[in-house]
């Protein structure tokens, strides 16, 4: 039996006014969470974007862009977070990992 040691997200896309986005932050929906004060547990915590490339690279073709959650957005749960590189337009609705560290309890 193996247990994950991750919540599940979704990309939401950018963060954005009425006419301009900011790529710098993402905006991610964490799976079951739907208040602001639900979504306060998961600030500061690590969060990876883990894809498949063609080309290999070290014996391995899973690559991660890595983040970190920053701030609440909204009132049901919405999180932004910022990537060491941006996240790609591509990857608007894919999933990403929430770690469950650094821990704050």
């Amino acid at each position: 039996m193996s247990q994950r040691l991750y919540s599940k997200g979704r990309v939401l896309g950018y963060e954005r006014a009425k006419r301009a986005q900011n790529p710098n932050t993402s905006l991610i929906q964490v799976e079951g969470v739907k208040t602001t004060k639900d979504a306060q547990f998961y600030l500061g915590k690590r969060i990876a974007y883990v894809y498949r490339a063609q080309r290999e690279v070290n014996g391995s073709k899973v690559r991660v862009i890595w983040g970190r959650i920053a701030r609440t957005h909204g009132s049901n749960g919405v999180v932004k977070a910022r990537f060491r590189k941006n996240l790609p337009p591509k990857v608007f609705g894919a999933s990403v990992r929430i770690m469950l560290y650094p821990s704050n309890i």
